[in-house]
């Protein structure tokens, strides 16, 4: 890695309008591949995760803690004339405009995409919205709980014959922001060479059915419906978790090579040769048999004993391990995915750690996630010009 060196976004300046996950994940990644993030946030309240506890850390949600690294906050109330005049200097002086608002929103305070045009034509805008701007469902909120079970994410997950499940998190959230990311640094690669910006749009419906991913192929392109398969794979065999004599442990075995193998290492060789089982399609149309056959087996010995003879027998497994343990593995501290930042009012603070990691311009965590409020005047006063009376009217106004 280049020491000290800037980061792949460095000097790009991103306006965050967002709130709740999406959008904050979206503008922190940019964060930390080194853009100054600027977020807008309602005085007095500010983004809703403000809120969103327990488990709180000295006044402030864990929650709204891990996706806001790497920004300065500013309140700004945006129904008032003055702070609209306010964002419209801020937005001219951007590169990337992220906003979660109900559809609309933006262009009833006068900033359409017409009014970005013709006054800040570099700006790429990218909205986050439940359902997109089109469609029957078009313009209705949208959240990651009810695209789960709208999108048919829920009718795949959960245990054979049981209900249906949600994710232990928001993922459809999660995804629409790495997407988000994603589609913002195609657009600036676009701008590069056409020196224009262009508005994206993003919603948590049509990334909820992208996520679909091979179960969305298997019917479309085959008419296969999706089904519930607990921890199991629909196309795979053996690939799920079993009981040990100590816990539980996830086996996945992706081919009839490293199931020869596997049945090798567990002491059950003939396995390989049983014409039931010797090929993928077959152990799939055996599944609870090969899964009662494994299980009994697994349940005799303790689970490092069985990671130790399928790692060398080069068949992937793994512990199932609760967040702490897998947060102590020697491997997250290796792979640095837990920072420490120096926060205004809960001193050394742990955030987790970039999962992308550039060799020429490398990732940081630079700010600790802002107090509301917090780089307010020092914006107003060094990015706007605005003077000491001026600032003390806004705030007396309660524009910020």
């Amino acid at each position: 890695m280049v020491q000290n060196a800037a980061g792949a976004l460095d000097g790009l300046r991103v306006l965050d309008l967002t709130r709740i996950l999406a959008g904050p994940l979206c503008t922190m990644m940019l964060g930390d591949m080194g853009a100054e993030v600027l977020k807008i946030e309602p005085p007095g309240s500010g983004d809703d995760t403000r809120t969103w506890g327990p488990p709180f850390v000295g006044g402030e949600a864990a929650y709204f803690l891990g996706l806001n690294r790497n920004k300065r906050s500013l309140t700004l109330n945006l129904a008032a004339k003055p702070g609209q005049e306010i964002l419209a200097a801020l937005i001219k002086k951007s590169d990337v405009l992220v906003e979660n608002f109900k559809l609309g929103t933006l262009e009833k305070w006068g900033f359409s995409n017409a009014w970005l045009e013709a006054n800040a034509p570099q700006v790429i805008r990218c909205s986050i919205t439940g359902y997109g701007a089109g469609g029957p469902k078009g313009g209705l909120p949208g959240y990651d709980f009810i695209l789960q079970a709208e999108s048919g994410l829920m009718s795949i997950t959960g245990p054979q014959g049981g209900p249906p499940t949600k994710h232990g998190v928001a993922l459809v959230d999660v995804c629409t922001g790495m997407l988000a990311s994603n589609a913002i640094l195609g657009a600036l690669a676009a701008r590069g060479r056409t020196g224009r910006g262009q508005h994206l749009e993003l919603s948590l419906y049509e990334t909820s059915l992208f996520m679909l991913a091979n179960v969305a192929a298997n019917y479309l392109a085959a008419g296969k419906e999706g089904g519930r398969y607990g921890n199991g794979h629909p196309s795979i065999v053996p690939y799920t978790t079993y009981p040990t004599a100590d816990g539980m442990m996830a086996v996945a075995v992706g081919n009839d090579a490293q199931f020869a193998r596997f049945a090798q290492a567990i002491g059950c060789a003939e396995w390989a040769a049983d014409a039931r089982f010797t090929k993928n399609k077959d152990r799939v149309a055996h599944r609870e048999l090969v899964d009662g056959l494994i299980a009994g087996v697994l349940k005799a010995d303790a689970t490092a004993v069985w990671i130790g003879k399928l790692k060398a027998a080069g068949v992937p497994c793994g512990r199932i391990n609760s967040v702490k343990q897998a947060f102590d593995d020697p491997q997250t501290e290796a792979r640095r995915m837990i920072e420490t930042v120096g926060h205004p009012t809960l001193g050394a603070l742990k955030l987790i750690g970039t999962p992308f990691k550039f060799g020429g311009t490398p990732t940081s965590v630079r700010r600790a996630p802002p107090t509301l409020g917090q780089h307010t005047d020092e914006i107003l006063r060094n990015e706007l010009g605005y003077d000491e009376t001026r600032i003390v009217a806004l705030r007396a106004g309660k524009v910020i």
